[in-house]
């Protein structure tokens, strides 16, 4: 090693031992099973918040709203359709490769109608709660749990990860 005007640099070699490599291998086998775990365990977090958003959800009788009043609850039928109907979709892979799954609602509430001979679509019910209507008060029930429950969801999933790491690499 001459550091002098030559400046020959020292070289370092390190070699993983063949285990070593053999877990890192395996760990890649994993890659979208720990994946798909994680998000999973970040979509519970998120959708027990969603539940537990439509629990608190404030109620309100149904009744013939009279010239410029509105709704600023929910009648209890309206929030056991949403805890009924709300759900999240299958894992699936999008275009860029990431995994994805989402939270919505699906289903129709139990009272028919002449506009809903099914009933009121639960979707619509969500989305009108949500941003607010003209015979509703907007009561922003998803988007309040998703930005509550954020960050213990990112937690969620890398303590997932870590422990599937862990386990993977003991083998």
């Amino acid at each position: 090693m001459d550091l002098g005007g030559g400046a020959v640099m020292p070289k370092i070699t390190f070699k993983a031992g063949d285990e070593y490599a053999l877990k890192l291998s395996k760990l890649s086998q994993y890659a979208d099973g720990i994946a798909k775990r994680a998000i999973f365990k970040g979509g519970e977090v998120v959708g027990d918040a969603i539940r537990q958003s439509i629990e608190s959800m404030p109620e309100e009788p149904f009744r013939r709203l009279k010239e410029g009043e509105s709704f600023g609850g929910t009648p209890k039928s309206h929030k056991l359709a949403l805890l009924r109907g709300f759900g999240m979709t299958p894992m699936e892979r999008d275009k860029n490769g990431d995994w994805n799954t989402k939270a919505g609602f699906a289903g129709y509430t139990e009272y028919p109608s002449k506009t809903y001979p099914n009933g009121l679509p639960v979707p619509m019910l969500a989305r009108a709660i949500e941003g607010g209507s003209s015979v509703r008060r907007k009561y922003p029930f998803v988007r309040n749990a998703v930005n509550a429950s954020k960050a213990a969801a990112v937690r969620a999933m890398e303590q997932s990860i870590d422990e599937n790491i862990k386990n993977i690499m003991k083998k």
